[in-house]
């Protein structure tokens, strides 16, 4: 009878994350296939992300947001 299971090494031991369908005492075969590389890509803060990009606009982008996102101005529609 062939399984597949996922299991977690916990340094020691394989733990299944599921039970088994077997009786105690059976003989086993495992191959071992790691699901995740072994290095763990580190993650980026936003900032760290939006500066990456190396974005350019307006020092004032902020002040006149509505403008640059909608081409009008609040002051002539209020």
């Amino acid at each position: 009878m062939i399984q597949t299971l996922d299991a977690l090494f916990d340094g020691e031991t394989l733990v299944p994350e599921v039970p088994l369908n077997i009786k105690s005492g059976t003989r086993v075969r495992i191959i071992v296939e790691s699901l995740l590389p072994d290095n763990k890509p580190t993650s980026k803060s936003f900032l760290q992300t939006a500066k990456s990009l190396k974005l350019q606009g307006q020092p004032d982008w902020s002040e006149n947001l509505d403008q640059y996102l909608y081409g009008e101005n609040i002051s002539e529609n209020a």
